[in-house]
Protein backbone atom coordinates (compact mmCIF):
# COMPACT_ATOMS: atom_id res chain seq x y z
CA UNK A 1 0.00 0.00 0.00
CA UNK A 2 1.17 3.10 -0.75
CA UNK A 3 2.78 5.69 1.83
CA UNK A 4 -0.11 8.23 3.31
CA UNK A 5 0.87 11.95 4.28
CA UNK A 6 -1.02 14.79 5.46
CA UNK A 7 -0.80 16.88 1.85
CA UNK A 8 -2.44 14.44 0.47
CA UNK A 9 -5.52 13.72 2.76
CA UNK A 10 -6.07 17.50 3.29
CA UNK A 11 -7.30 19.61 0.95
CA UNK A 12 -5.89 22.89 1.13
CA UNK A 13 -8.26 25.55 1.37
CA UNK A 14 -5.51 28.86 0.72
CA UNK A 15 -6.49 30.09 -3.11
CA UNK A 16 -4.76 32.91 -5.07
CA UNK A 17 -7.68 32.75 -7.22
CA UNK A 18 -9.40 35.77 -8.05
CA UNK A 19 -13.07 36.30 -10.39
CA UNK A 20 -15.34 38.76 -10.14
CA UNK A 21 -19.24 37.27 -10.31
CA UNK A 22 -21.90 39.86 -12.26
CA UNK A 23 -25.48 39.08 -11.37
CA UNK A 24 -28.66 40.18 -12.29
CA UNK A 25 -31.08 41.24 -10.05
CA UNK A 26 -33.05 38.04 -8.40
CA UNK A 27 -36.20 36.99 -9.78
CA UNK A 28 -39.44 35.09 -8.78
CA UNK A 29 -40.13 32.06 -11.41
CA UNK A 30 -43.45 30.44 -10.84
CA UNK A 31 -45.64 27.44 -12.19
CA UNK A 32 -45.78 27.95 -16.01
CA UNK A 33 -49.60 27.17 -15.53
CA UNK A 34 -51.52 29.97 -14.26
CA UNK A 35 -53.95 26.89 -12.63
CA UNK A 36 -51.62 24.55 -9.81
CA UNK A 37 -53.91 24.72 -6.82
CA UNK A 38 -54.16 27.27 -4.34
CA UNK A 39 -54.64 25.38 -0.69
CA UNK A 40 -52.80 24.73 2.23
CA UNK A 41 -50.73 21.59 2.52
CA UNK A 42 -49.50 20.44 6.18
CA UNK A 43 -46.26 18.89 6.56
CA UNK A 44 -45.44 15.85 8.74
CA UNK A 45 -44.75 16.14 12.01
CA UNK A 46 -41.57 14.91 10.88
CA UNK A 47 -41.12 17.21 8.48
CA UNK A 48 -41.82 20.43 11.19
CA UNK A 49 -39.07 19.61 13.64
CA UNK A 50 -36.90 22.47 14.98
CA UNK A 51 -33.75 21.22 13.28
CA UNK A 52 -35.17 21.10 9.78
CA UNK A 53 -35.88 24.88 9.95
CA UNK A 54 -33.51 25.91 8.27
CA UNK A 55 -31.81 25.56 4.37
CA UNK A 56 -29.74 24.00 2.59
CA UNK A 57 -26.99 24.57 0.18
CA UNK A 58 -25.54 22.73 -2.60
CA UNK A 59 -23.86 23.27 -5.77
CA UNK A 60 -23.17 21.39 -9.61
CA UNK A 61 -20.52 22.04 -12.49
CA UNK A 62 -20.35 21.45 -15.38
CA UNK A 63 -18.54 21.49 -18.44
CA UNK A 64 -19.63 22.83 -21.67
CA UNK A 65 -20.58 20.05 -23.52
CA UNK A 66 -23.08 17.75 -24.02
CA UNK A 67 -26.44 16.81 -26.26
CA UNK A 68 -27.81 21.10 -25.02
CA UNK A 69 -27.82 23.70 -27.47
CA UNK A 70 -28.50 27.09 -26.03
CA UNK A 71 -27.88 29.20 -22.89
CA UNK A 72 -28.31 27.21 -19.61
CA UNK A 73 -29.64 29.72 -17.65
CA UNK A 74 -32.27 30.05 -19.93
CA UNK A 75 -32.73 26.17 -20.40
CA UNK A 76 -32.87 25.92 -16.41
CA UNK A 77 -35.24 28.79 -15.87
CA UNK A 78 -38.07 27.60 -18.01
CA UNK A 79 -37.59 23.79 -16.87
CA UNK A 80 -37.62 25.25 -13.48
CA UNK A 81 -41.21 27.04 -13.91
CA UNK A 82 -42.76 23.82 -15.87
CA UNK A 83 -41.45 21.41 -12.79
CA UNK A 84 -43.11 23.97 -10.22
CA UNK A 85 -46.22 22.77 -12.55
CA UNK A 86 -45.75 18.89 -10.93
CA UNK A 87 -44.20 20.57 -7.61
CA UNK A 88 -46.20 23.43 -7.02
CA UNK A 89 -46.04 23.10 -3.19
CA UNK A 90 -42.44 24.34 -3.57
CA UNK A 91 -44.14 27.63 -5.46
CA UNK A 92 -45.59 28.53 -2.22
CA UNK A 93 -44.44 29.89 1.39
CA UNK A 94 -44.29 28.51 4.48
CA UNK A 95 -46.81 29.71 7.66
CA UNK A 96 -47.25 28.63 10.58
CA UNK A 97 -50.68 27.47 12.60
CA UNK A 98 -51.47 26.32 15.89
CA UNK A 99 -48.92 24.59 18.15
CA UNK A 100 -46.48 25.93 15.53
CA UNK A 101 -47.55 23.75 13.00
CA UNK A 102 -46.03 23.77 9.43
CA UNK A 103 -48.32 24.12 6.50
CA UNK A 104 -47.22 25.14 3.11
CA UNK A 105 -49.46 28.15 1.78
CA UNK A 106 -49.60 27.26 -2.10
CA UNK A 107 -49.60 30.40 -3.04
CA UNK A 108 -48.01 29.85 -6.45
CA UNK A 109 -45.23 33.22 -6.19
CA UNK A 110 -42.62 31.39 -7.34
CA UNK A 111 -38.87 30.30 -5.86
CA UNK A 112 -36.13 32.84 -6.39
CA UNK A 113 -33.87 32.86 -9.53
CA UNK A 114 -30.69 34.44 -10.00
CA UNK A 115 -28.84 34.62 -13.40
CA UNK A 116 -25.10 35.51 -13.38
CA UNK A 117 -21.99 35.53 -15.36
CA UNK A 118 -17.97 34.30 -13.86
CA UNK A 119 -14.90 35.59 -15.54
CA UNK A 120 -13.29 32.42 -14.86
CA UNK A 121 -12.81 28.79 -16.82
CA UNK A 122 -13.64 25.61 -14.92
CA UNK A 123 -10.10 24.32 -15.32
CA UNK A 124 -8.99 27.73 -13.29
CA UNK A 125 -11.74 26.55 -10.43
CA UNK A 126 -10.08 22.99 -10.61
CA UNK A 127 -6.57 24.31 -10.62
CA UNK A 128 -7.40 25.96 -7.66
CA UNK A 129 -9.31 23.28 -5.88
CA UNK A 130 -7.67 19.78 -7.23
CA UNK A 131 -10.25 17.43 -7.41
CA UNK A 132 -13.07 20.24 -7.46
CA UNK A 133 -14.36 19.86 -3.83
CA UNK A 134 -15.45 21.09 -0.93
CA UNK A 135 -14.79 23.48 1.39
CA UNK A 136 -14.47 26.01 -1.92
CA UNK A 137 -12.36 29.37 -0.66
CA UNK A 138 -14.71 31.02 -3.34
CA UNK A 139 -18.27 29.62 -2.74
CA UNK A 140 -19.73 32.39 -1.57
CA UNK A 141 -19.09 34.16 -5.17
CA UNK A 142 -21.30 31.60 -6.48
CA UNK A 143 -24.23 31.63 -4.42
CA UNK A 144 -26.24 34.72 -3.81
CA UNK A 145 -28.28 34.92 -0.37
CA UNK A 146 -30.69 37.10 -1.34
CA UNK A 147 -32.10 38.90 1.54
CA UNK A 148 -34.64 37.11 3.69
CA UNK A 149 -33.81 33.95 2.03
CA UNK A 150 -32.80 32.54 4.92
CA UNK A 151 -35.83 33.09 6.62
CA UNK A 152 -38.20 29.84 7.48
CA UNK A 153 -41.36 31.35 7.34
CA UNK A 154 -42.97 33.85 4.40
CA UNK A 155 -40.18 33.44 2.00
CA UNK A 156 -39.08 31.50 -1.09
CA UNK A 157 -38.57 27.91 -0.11
CA UNK A 158 -35.67 27.49 -3.31
CA UNK A 159 -33.08 29.97 -4.17
CA UNK A 160 -31.07 28.84 -7.21
CA UNK A 161 -28.43 30.80 -9.62
CA UNK A 162 -26.76 29.65 -12.61
CA UNK A 163 -23.47 31.23 -13.26
CA UNK A 164 -22.16 30.84 -16.59
CA UNK A 165 -18.01 30.76 -16.94
CA UNK A 166 -15.89 31.89 -19.51
CA UNK A 167 -15.10 28.49 -20.72
CA UNK A 168 -18.28 27.42 -21.39
CA UNK A 169 -19.46 25.99 -18.43
CA UNK A 170 -21.55 26.61 -15.84
CA UNK A 171 -22.42 25.97 -12.15
CA UNK A 172 -25.87 26.00 -10.25
CA UNK A 173 -26.37 26.76 -7.07
CA UNK A 174 -29.24 25.68 -5.11
CA UNK A 175 -30.59 26.26 -1.18
CA UNK A 176 -33.65 24.45 -0.09
CA UNK A 177 -35.51 24.92 3.06
CA UNK A 178 -35.04 21.78 4.92
CA UNK A 179 -38.97 21.35 5.97
CA UNK A 180 -40.10 20.74 2.46
CA UNK A 181 -37.26 18.05 1.32
CA UNK A 182 -34.77 16.00 2.26
CA UNK A 183 -31.10 15.19 0.26
CA UNK A 184 -33.28 12.73 -1.87
CA UNK A 185 -36.42 14.76 -2.21
CA UNK A 186 -34.29 17.74 -3.46
CA UNK A 187 -32.28 15.48 -5.68
CA UNK A 188 -35.86 14.39 -6.92
CA UNK A 189 -37.09 17.92 -7.88
CA UNK A 190 -33.71 18.87 -8.94
CA UNK A 191 -33.79 15.73 -11.47
CA UNK A 192 -37.46 16.76 -12.81
CA UNK A 193 -35.88 20.23 -14.03
CA UNK A 194 -33.15 18.36 -15.44
CA UNK A 195 -35.52 15.92 -17.90
CA UNK A 196 -37.70 19.03 -18.43
CA UNK A 197 -34.66 20.84 -19.27
CA UNK A 198 -33.14 18.10 -21.30
CA UNK A 199 -36.95 17.86 -23.53
CA UNK A 200 -38.70 15.31 -21.66
CA UNK A 201 -42.49 16.03 -21.59
CA UNK A 202 -42.98 15.32 -17.94
CA UNK A 203 -40.42 13.78 -14.76
CA UNK A 204 -40.09 10.21 -15.16
CA UNK A 205 -40.94 10.11 -11.04
CA UNK A 206 -44.36 11.92 -10.04
CA UNK A 207 -44.27 13.41 -7.00
CA UNK A 208 -46.03 12.52 -3.93
CA UNK A 209 -47.10 14.85 -1.03
CA UNK A 210 -48.63 12.42 1.56
CA UNK A 211 -47.18 13.87 4.10
CA UNK A 212 -49.98 12.15 7.17
CA UNK A 213 -48.00 8.79 6.62
CA UNK A 214 -45.28 9.98 9.01
CA UNK A 215 -47.65 11.82 11.59
CA UNK A 216 -47.52 11.07 14.93
CA UNK A 217 -50.74 8.53 16.21
CA UNK A 218 -53.13 9.36 18.52
CA UNK A 219 -52.67 9.48 20.97
CA UNK A 220 -48.84 9.86 20.62
CA UNK A 221 -47.24 7.15 22.17
CA UNK A 222 -43.46 7.13 21.80
CA UNK A 223 -41.96 3.51 22.74
CA UNK A 224 -38.06 3.44 22.47
CA UNK A 225 -35.76 6.15 23.62
CA UNK A 226 -34.75 8.42 21.64
CA UNK A 227 -31.24 10.36 22.88
CA UNK A 228 -31.05 12.42 19.58
CA UNK A 229 -33.33 14.74 21.39
CA UNK A 230 -32.54 14.39 24.77
CA UNK A 231 -32.99 17.96 26.48
CA UNK A 232 -28.98 18.53 27.99
CA UNK A 233 -27.37 21.68 27.60
CA UNK A 234 -25.94 23.47 24.07
CA UNK A 235 -22.59 23.75 24.35
CA UNK A 236 -20.38 26.95 22.82
CA UNK A 237 -18.93 26.90 19.18
CA UNK A 238 -16.12 28.63 17.91
CA UNK A 239 -16.80 31.89 16.78
CA UNK A 240 -15.99 31.79 13.05
CA UNK A 241 -12.64 33.57 12.70
CA UNK A 242 -11.04 30.59 14.40
CA UNK A 243 -12.56 28.04 11.67
CA UNK A 244 -10.64 26.52 8.99
CA UNK A 245 -12.02 24.07 6.47
CA UNK A 246 -10.21 21.25 4.74
CA UNK A 247 -11.30 17.95 2.92
CA UNK A 248 -10.13 14.60 3.88
CA UNK A 249 -10.33 12.26 0.74
CA UNK A 250 -10.09 8.29 1.86
CA UNK A 251 -9.58 5.81 -1.14
CA UNK A 252 -10.25 1.68 -1.18
CA UNK A 253 -7.24 0.95 -0.20
CA UNK A 254 -7.41 3.18 3.14
CA UNK A 255 -11.25 1.69 3.98
CA UNK A 256 -9.58 -1.76 3.42
CA UNK A 257 -6.53 -0.79 5.74
CA UNK A 258 -8.74 0.29 8.35
CA UNK A 259 -10.94 -3.06 8.01
CA UNK A 260 -8.05 -4.97 8.54
CA UNK A 261 -7.85 -3.87 12.03
CA UNK A 262 -11.08 -5.03 12.63
CA UNK A 263 -12.38 -8.58 14.14
CA UNK A 264 -12.94 -11.03 10.91
CA UNK A 265 -17.26 -10.87 11.75
CA UNK A 266 -17.05 -7.08 11.00
CA UNK A 267 -14.71 -6.76 8.15
CA UNK A 268 -17.14 -8.02 5.34
CA UNK A 269 -20.36 -6.70 7.41
CA UNK A 270 -19.35 -3.12 8.59
CA UNK A 271 -19.82 -0.31 5.26
CA UNK A 272 -17.09 2.11 4.37
CA UNK A 273 -19.10 4.98 5.80
CA UNK A 274 -19.64 2.64 9.52
CA UNK A 275 -15.96 2.76 9.51
CA UNK A 276 -15.07 5.97 8.15
CA UNK A 277 -17.60 7.40 10.84
CA UNK A 278 -15.59 6.01 13.80
CA UNK A 279 -12.63 7.39 12.66
CA UNK A 280 -13.78 10.28 12.09
CA UNK A 281 -15.79 10.84 15.21
CA UNK A 282 -12.91 9.68 17.41
CA UNK A 283 -10.27 11.65 15.60
CA UNK A 284 -12.47 14.77 15.63
CA UNK A 285 -12.95 14.08 19.67
CA UNK A 286 -9.12 14.14 20.81
CA UNK A 287 -8.39 16.82 18.66
CA UNK A 288 -10.82 19.38 20.40
CA UNK A 289 -9.64 18.21 23.62
CA UNK A 290 -12.41 19.88 25.34
CA UNK A 291 -14.34 17.21 26.77
CA UNK A 292 -13.74 15.81 30.27
CA UNK A 293 -13.17 11.95 30.15
CA UNK A 294 -17.10 11.08 31.97
CA UNK A 295 -18.64 13.79 29.36
CA UNK A 296 -20.73 12.68 26.74
CA UNK A 297 -19.70 12.44 23.14
CA UNK A 298 -22.30 12.56 20.70
CA UNK A 299 -22.45 10.57 17.35
CA UNK A 300 -25.19 11.86 15.33
CA UNK A 301 -25.77 9.80 11.51
CA UNK A 302 -28.76 10.63 9.29
CA UNK A 303 -30.63 6.98 8.40
CA UNK A 304 -33.24 6.92 5.56
CA UNK A 305 -35.77 5.30 6.23
CA UNK A 306 -37.34 4.70 2.75
CA UNK A 307 -36.44 1.06 2.78
CA UNK A 308 -39.40 0.65 5.05
CA UNK A 309 -41.29 2.28 2.66
CA UNK A 310 -43.95 -0.32 2.20
CA UNK A 311 -44.41 -0.72 6.13
CA UNK A 312 -44.80 2.85 6.77
CA UNK A 313 -46.99 3.70 3.80
CA UNK A 314 -44.68 5.92 1.80
CA UNK A 315 -45.51 6.19 -1.57
CA UNK A 316 -43.36 6.38 -4.90
CA UNK A 317 -42.48 10.12 -5.77
CA UNK A 318 -42.39 10.96 -1.99
CA UNK A 319 -40.28 14.14 -1.40
CA UNK A 320 -40.21 15.04 2.70
CA UNK A 321 -38.20 14.57 4.64
CA UNK A 322 -38.05 10.52 5.32
CA UNK A 323 -35.16 10.06 7.56
CA UNK A 324 -34.21 9.26 11.44
CA UNK A 325 -31.36 10.62 13.26
CA UNK A 326 -29.80 7.75 15.20
CA UNK A 327 -27.47 9.14 17.89
CA UNK A 328 -24.00 6.87 19.87
CA UNK A 329 -23.29 8.32 22.82
CA UNK A 330 -20.30 7.59 24.68
CA UNK A 331 -18.10 9.01 27.11
CA UNK A 332 -15.39 11.23 25.55
CA UNK A 333 -12.57 8.96 28.01
CA UNK A 334 -14.43 5.53 26.90
CA UNK A 335 -14.62 6.60 23.23
CA UNK A 336 -10.82 7.22 23.09
CA UNK A 337 -9.59 3.80 24.97
CA UNK A 338 -11.97 1.83 23.85
CA UNK A 339 -11.53 -0.34 20.06
CA UNK A 340 -12.36 1.32 17.02
CA UNK A 341 -14.50 -1.93 16.64
CA UNK A 342 -16.47 -0.86 19.65
CA UNK A 343 -17.29 1.96 18.07
CA UNK A 344 -18.14 0.38 14.63
CA UNK A 345 -20.33 -1.88 16.34
CA UNK A 346 -22.80 0.43 18.44
CA UNK A 347 -23.03 2.52 15.28
CA UNK A 348 -24.55 -0.68 13.37
CA UNK A 349 -26.65 -1.34 16.17
CA UNK A 350 -28.12 2.39 16.48
CA UNK A 351 -28.65 2.10 12.71
CA UNK A 352 -30.51 -0.99 13.04
CA UNK A 353 -32.86 0.32 15.51
CA UNK A 354 -34.54 2.08 13.08
CA UNK A 355 -37.72 0.62 12.24
CA UNK A 356 -40.80 1.47 11.13
CA UNK A 357 -42.17 1.34 14.69
CA UNK A 358 -39.31 3.61 15.74
CA UNK A 359 -39.95 5.71 12.74
CA UNK A 360 -43.74 6.18 14.46
CA UNK A 361 -42.43 6.62 17.83
CA UNK A 362 -40.11 9.59 16.81
CA UNK A 363 -42.92 11.08 15.35
CA UNK A 364 -44.84 10.86 18.45
CA UNK A 365 -42.09 11.73 20.71
CA UNK A 366 -41.85 15.20 18.40
CA UNK A 367 -44.95 16.20 18.76
CA UNK A 368 -45.17 15.52 22.76
CA UNK A 369 -41.90 17.69 23.20
CA UNK A 370 -43.35 20.14 21.07
CA UNK A 371 -40.81 19.70 18.23
CA UNK A 372 -37.66 20.14 19.95
CA UNK A 373 -34.41 20.48 18.21
CA UNK A 374 -31.42 18.01 18.32
CA UNK A 375 -29.43 17.47 21.26
CA UNK A 376 -26.59 19.32 20.64
CA UNK A 377 -23.98 19.01 23.03
CA UNK A 378 -20.66 17.69 21.96
CA UNK A 379 -22.40 16.57 19.02
CA UNK A 380 -20.83 15.40 15.84
CA UNK A 381 -23.62 15.23 12.75
CA UNK A 382 -22.23 13.42 9.71
CA UNK A 383 -24.71 12.66 6.48
CA UNK A 384 -23.40 10.05 3.82
CA UNK A 385 -24.65 11.78 0.52
CA UNK A 386 -22.85 9.67 -1.83
CA UNK A 387 -25.68 7.22 -3.41
CA UNK A 388 -28.66 10.30 -2.92
CA UNK A 389 -27.85 10.95 -7.05
CA UNK A 390 -26.47 14.20 -6.84
CA UNK A 391 -23.93 12.73 -9.63
CA UNK A 392 -26.27 11.72 -12.11
CA UNK A 393 -28.40 15.28 -12.58
CA UNK A 394 -27.95 16.40 -16.06
CA UNK A 395 -29.85 19.34 -17.54
CA UNK A 396 -28.43 18.28 -20.97
CA UNK A 397 -24.83 19.49 -20.59
CA UNK A 398 -23.75 15.84 -18.81
CA UNK A 399 -23.30 14.70 -15.85
CA UNK A 400 -21.52 17.07 -13.43
CA UNK A 401 -18.01 17.53 -12.23
CA UNK A 402 -18.84 17.70 -8.81
CA UNK A 403 -22.02 17.96 -7.43
CA UNK A 404 -23.34 18.33 -3.72
CA UNK A 405 -22.98 20.32 -0.44
CA UNK A 406 -21.63 23.68 -0.64
CA UNK A 407 -20.76 24.68 2.70
CA UNK A 408 -19.84 22.63 5.73
CA UNK A 409 -19.51 23.78 9.49
CA UNK A 410 -18.34 22.98 12.65
CA UNK A 411 -21.30 20.72 13.81
CA UNK A 412 -21.55 19.02 10.80
CA UNK A 413 -19.62 16.89 7.97
CA UNK A 414 -21.40 15.09 5.29
CA UNK A 415 -19.59 12.23 2.58
CA UNK A 416 -19.83 13.01 -1.00
CA UNK A 417 -18.70 10.65 -3.79
CA UNK A 418 -15.18 12.07 -5.89
CA UNK A 419 -12.32 10.62 -7.53
CA UNK A 420 -8.98 10.18 -6.15
CA UNK A 421 -5.80 10.96 -7.37
CA UNK A 422 -5.52 7.94 -9.58
CA UNK A 423 -9.08 7.97 -11.37
CA UNK A 424 -10.69 5.52 -8.13
CA UNK A 425 -13.56 5.87 -6.35
CA UNK A 426 -13.22 7.88 -3.19
CA UNK A 427 -14.96 9.83 -0.49
CA UNK A 428 -14.43 13.22 0.64
CA UNK A 429 -14.97 14.46 3.94
CA UNK A 430 -14.56 18.34 4.27
CA UNK A 431 -13.99 19.01 8.29
CA UNK A 432 -15.15 22.59 10.02
CA UNK A 433 -12.37 22.36 12.72
CA UNK A 434 -10.27 25.33 15.31
CA UNK A 435 -6.65 25.82 13.15
CA UNK A 436 -5.05 24.34 16.37
CA UNK A 437 -8.01 21.02 16.69
CA UNK A 438 -7.73 20.75 12.68
CA UNK A 439 -3.81 20.36 12.94
CA UNK A 440 -4.33 17.41 15.83
CA UNK A 441 -7.46 15.98 13.84
CA UNK A 442 -5.09 15.65 10.40
CA UNK A 443 -1.95 13.73 12.72
CA UNK A 444 -4.72 11.67 13.99
CA UNK A 445 -6.28 10.66 10.76
CA UNK A 446 -2.50 10.07 9.51
CA UNK A 447 -1.71 7.94 12.47
CA UNK A 448 -4.28 5.67 12.42
CA UNK A 449 -3.63 4.83 8.27
CA UNK A 450 -0.12 4.50 8.98
CA UNK A 451 -0.53 2.54 12.20
CA UNK A 452 -3.61 0.20 9.93
CA UNK A 453 -0.57 -0.02 7.07
CA UNK A 454 2.02 -1.64 9.51
CA UNK A 455 -0.54 -4.42 9.90
CA UNK A 456 0.34 -8.12 9.05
Amino acid sequence: MQEHNPTKLQQHVMSTLSFTVLRREPVLVGPASPTTPREKKRLSDVDDQDELRSHVRGIFFYRRGGLARGDPVDTIRRALSEALVHYYPLAGRLREVEDRKLVVDCTGQGVTFVEADADVRLVDLEADVPGLMPPFPWIEELCFEVEGSNAVLNCPLVVIQVTRLLCGGFAVWHSFNHTVADATGIIQFLNAVAELARGLPAPTVAPAWSREVLDARSPPTPSFPHPEYDQVPLTPTPTQDDIVRRAFVFGPSDVAAIKKGLPPHLRDRATSFEVLAAVLWRARTAALRTLRSDEEARLVTVVSVRRHSSALRLPDGYYGFACAYVTVVMAAGTLLSCSLADVVEQLREAKASVTPEYIRSMADLLVLRGRPSLARANVFLLSDLRHVGFQRVDFGWGEPVYSGPSHVNFRNAFFVAVKNSDGADAVAVPVALPTMAMDKFAAEIQSLLKDSIKQP
